[in-house]
C-alpha cells in the first residue's frame, strides 16, 4: 500500500476543507431553524385556537400561567402528568405529549365596550445559561370580530 504524495494530500485537504466550509454553516443554520420551529408553531396553535374561540362568541379563555412553570434549561424536557390540564390549555387544544424546550403562557385581558385582548408567550433557554429567548403574539376581539395583531415579537431569538 502506497502513501499519498504531498500534492495528493494537499488536494484531499483542500477538498475536505471546501466541503466543511459549506456544510458546517448550513448545518448550524438548520439546527437553529429547527430550534425556533417549536415556539413559532406553538404560538400559531395557541393564536388559532384563541381567535377561533372568540369568533364563535365564547371570547378569549382566561389567562393560563407559564407552563411548565420552570423554563427548560438547555434541554428538551418531559412534562409532569397533568401539566397541560389547565382549563385554558384544554379550551385552546394546546399542550405537549413529547419533550420540548419552551414554556408557554396565555394572558387574556377584557377591555371596555366588549373589547378584549390576548397575549401568548413562549420562553426558552436553549443554551442553558439562564438567559431566555422570548417569542410573543397578540390578538384582539371586538364587535367586528377576532383577529391576530400582525407580527411576532421576538427577543434574543437564539440567545
Amino acid at each position: 500500500m502506497r502513501s499519498l504524495s504531498a500534492v495528493e494530500a494537499a488536494v484531499v485537504f483542500a477538498v475536505a476543507g471546501s466541503v466543511l466550509a459549506v456544510a458546517v454553516p448550513e448545518f448550524i443554520r438548520g439546527l437553529q431553524a429547527s430550534r425556533l420551529a417549536e415556539p413559532v408553531d406553538g404560538l400559531k396553535r395557541i393564536a388559532t385556537g384563541a381567535v377561533s374561540l372568540a369568533s364563535s362568541g365564547s371570547g378569549f379563555p382566561p389567562s393560563a400561567p407559564l407552563t411548565p412553570s420552570e423554563v427548560p434549561r438547555g434541554t428538551r424536557a418531559e412534562d409532569p402528568p397533568g401539566a397541560w390540564d389547565h382549563p385554558t390549555w384544554r379550551a385552546l387544544g394546546f399542550g405537549f405529549d413529547h419533550p420540548h424546550a419552551f414554556s408557554f403562557a396565555f394572558e387574556s385581558t377584557p377591555g371596555p365596550g366588549g373589547q378584549s385582548r390576548f397575549r401568548a408567550v413562549a420562553q426558552g433557554d436553549l443554551d442553558g445559561d439562564g438567559v431566555t429567548s422570548t417569542f410573543e403574539v397578540r390578538g384582539e376581539a371586538d364587535s367586528t370580530g377576532a383577529r391576530l395583531v400582525p407580527g411576532m415579537y421576538v427577543d434574543r431569538e437564539v440567545e
